[in-house]
């Protein structure tokens, strides 16, 4: 980018007026006073928990999303735990992972004492990498956990040709991808389980929560009993039935979710498509805001997807910029936009690499890592903070641009 006749801005971090005098996180839940209603209903009623907005929230996932069961529980690792779980994963077995997501998607396979083989990612959509998957896929692989990375869903169709062909299970990590569709059908179907999020920053929000979505309702059952300690019936349904009696039938876990953030969830529910609608008109305008911009990189959508854009990821061209990622970083910071990188290369971490995982060995992953950084997205950010965002991008680039050194 070339700037002729008018100085460039000076930079906040420099010493310069910021765009923003008040920060823009890069993302923010939505609460209105019906969320508030919903919630107050539960607490003036008998069940906090175990109760029947469980099935409630459960239902309004089912209707969405087509899948035919629907276990909530109380985060997104704990859906990804009771997924992986309940593919039959243990000590001995690899589990397919990609090398950039929340770690999360990686502890889950640790959880059950199984290995995570991290697998690089696609260029254009940062998703899990098909080619890369049969690279590493041994005797010893048991399951394929697919990310759909910032919204996108992943390729997978050629996933599961995969996981058929080698007779595994894949399950799509669908924390960002709530809403989205992938040629034509909605995520929550289109693999053996789909796990969701309801984390403050996700599409809807329970405060923390989770779900697995699954069509095999054997799987369901289970799904139920280890989310309560592996009990065979919990204390609602006893108390439909007045009975008393129990059993242990596996070893479980508490992942019970709360009748009050199930309140919340299904108030949530009914905004979603509105919200979902707004975040295409931010990436819209984010796509519009950068378009002469050589020196960066916009998010890409396949033309057989439409992306749930939970996040939405610059990748900056570092040779045609005099400054590095960590420095555009902190300069969007000083301008009161909170921005953020999302993620660290999970193998990078200091608990993996004492595990015997070690740099270099993902070079997509690994190189498009040290140019990205996430712009604030969020359903209620107003045309002039998404204007702000675009304006500090833009006076950033160009006062390190190699045109203008």
């Amino acid at each position: 980018m070339t700037i002729v006749g008018r100085r460039l801005e000076k930079l906040a971090i420099e010493g310069g007026t910021p765009v923003r005098q008040v920060l823009l996180p890069y993302a923010r839940q939505t609460i209105d006073e019906p969320d508030r209603k919903a919630v107050e209903d539960v607490l003036r009623g008998d069940w906090l928990t175990t109760g029947p907005m469980i099935k409630a929230f459960e239902k309004c996932i089912n209707d969405y999303t087509s899948a035919k069961e629907a276990v909530a529980v109380n985060t997104g690792t704990a859906a990804l735990h009771a997924a992986v779980w309940v593919s039959g994963i243990g000590p001995g077995d690899e589990v397919i992972v990609p090398a950039i997501s929340f770690v999360a998607s990686a502890n889950c396979v640790l959880y059950v004492g199984a290995k995570p083989v991290f697998v690089d990612l696609c260029t254009d959509t940062l998703n899990i990498d098909p080619i890369d998957v049969r690279r590493k896929i041994t005797g010893r692989t048991k399951a394929i956990v697919a990310v759909d990375y910032a919204g996108h869903p992943c390729d997978h169709d050629e996933l599961k040709s995969i996981a058929v062909e080698y007779g595994i299970p894949v399950i799509e990590d669908a924390s960002h991808s709530l809403g989205a569709t992938y040629k034509g059908r909605t995520v929550g179907t289109l693999q053996d389980f789909t796990t969701l999020s309801f984390h403050p920053v996700k599409h809807i929000t329970t405060g923390e929560g989770g779900m697995v979505l699954t069509d095999n309702a054997s799987a369901a059952k289970r799904l139920r009993s280890f989310r309560h300690h592996g009990i065979d019936f919990d204390l609602h349904q006893r108390a439909l039935t007045q009975g008393w009696r129990y059993d242990i039938v596996t070893l479980g876990y508490n992942y019970r979710i709360p009748d009050i953030n199930c309140a919340l969830g299904v108030s949530q529910m009914a905004k979603l498509d509105d919200r979902l609608q707004r975040r295409r008109e931010i990436a819209k305008a984010y796509h519009k805001g950068f378009a002469d911009l050589d020196s960066l990189d916009c998010p890409t959508e396949r033309s057989d997807c439409s992306s749930a854009w939970h996040l939405y990821v610059l990748r900056f061209k570092l040779d045609r910029l005099t400054k590095n990622r960590d420095w555009i970083f902190s300069a969007l910071r000083a301008e009161n936009i909170g921005v953020h990188v999302n993620y660290i290369p999970i193998p990078w971490m200091t608990h993996y690499q004492s595990l015997g995982y070690q740099k270099g060995m993902w070079p997509v992953a690994e190189g498009e890592f040290e140019r990205m950084i996430s712009l604030p997205m969020f359903p209620a950010m107003t045309d002039k903070d998404v204007s702000d965002v675009i304006a500090a991008v833009r006076k950033v680039v160009a006062n390190c641009s190699v045109y203008n050194s």
